[in-house]
């Protein structure tokens, strides 16, 4: 086909209890995987995600819960249309489901490397009460400059996730956070609140982390590249394993660049097909781009979005 496609893969904060279910009811396919990634993590995905538990919020299950179904999601599509995409790109822990998408990383072990990359996050931050915070509102170098004041006076807060023009992601302590919540508002922030998060991702709260995932990574990765990926850490592409292990380690405590990726690249394609659960990330390019997007959550956005791209 013709038509340019970017593959988008969400990160933590789209898993729900349930996603996946319509895949593995009607898929052999889908059912093999979850056994084989239950059999190489010893986690029970089918209970994970289908039955409700704590263990999904915690993010050595949240990871490899989303890369597995996000991964799917775009497996199923492969299956039924042969479309290579312009790139791939992925919000955080996304960016491993897009290696995944483009040969660079095998599902299995992407579901393995992630629960890893999970447990290690929490390992780092175990010690510590940490959070995240999203800011509504203020402009990039605002928030930038009071979380740098805020630091100056020995509070731990960074500006991590750069989602949308006016949406902003902290991470820190979390007293650090509640500390910071009225300072944004006063400047003018619409809106100040915690995540539901249980660890402070992109910062340098991360740093024990780096070096077991560089490890884990050159074990895993591939190069074998069939489209490029956006880096997180630069907003650019590449398309090759040393690159690939020099950036992800770097992106556990660099900022997400999202929509400076999105803005980088937009003018290259015709849509975005975003697969996983939800639709996140469609509601972040609400803002950054008119190009139709795409969501395969279930079998049935499976088929309607062949069908779109099929027409366009």
């Amino acid at each position: 086909m013709s038509i340019k496609c970017a593959f988008l893969f969400p990160g933590q904060g789209s898993q729900a209890f349930g996603m996946g279910r319509d895949f593995y009811d009607n898929s052999k396919m889908v059912q093999d995987i979850f056994e084989a990634s239950s059999e190489r993590t010893k986690i029970d995905f089918t209970n994970l995600l289908f039955n409700e538990n704590e263990l999904l919020e915690q993010t050595q299950y949240t990871q490899p819960a989303i890369l597995l179904v996000s991964t799917i999601a775009h497996r199923l599509f492969e299956n039924e249309l042969s479309l290579r995409p312009s790139f791939a790109l992925g919000h955080s822990l996304g960016e491993f489901s897009a290696l995944t998408s483009v040969g660079a990383l095998d599902l299995i072990d992407g579901v393995e490397l992630v629960h890893l990359r999970g447990k290690l996050m929490a390992e780092a931050c175990a010690n510590q009460d940490v959070g995240m915070m999203v800011s509504l509102g203020l402009g990039d170098s605002d928030v930038e400059e009071l979380c740098a004041k805020q630091r100056e006076l020995g509070a731990k807060v960074w500006a991590v996730n750069y989602n949308a023009d006016g949406q902003i992601v902290i991470a820190g302590i979390k007293d650090d956070l509640k500390a910071l919540e009225p300072i944004l508002k006063d400047a003018g922030a619409r809106r100040a609140m915690l995540l539901n998060m249980s660890v402070a991702s992109h910062c340098p709260l991360l740093d024990s982390a780096v070096e077991p995932l560089s490890k884990a990574l050159n074990k895993s990765l591939r190069d074998e590249f069939i489209a490029p990926v956006v880096s997180n850490v630069t907003a650019q592409k590449y398309s090759d394993k040393l690159t690939a292990l020099e950036l992800l380690p770097r992106q556990l405590i660099s900022p997400v660049l999202y929509k400076q990726s999105i803005a980088n690249f937009d003018n290259e394609i015709d849509c975005y097909i975003e697969f996983g659960q939800g639709a996140v990330l469609k509601g972040l390019n609400r803002r950054a781009t008119k190009k139709p997007h795409f969501n395969i959550s279930d079998m049935a956005s499976l088929e309607s979005t062949i069908r779109a791209i099929e027409e366009l």
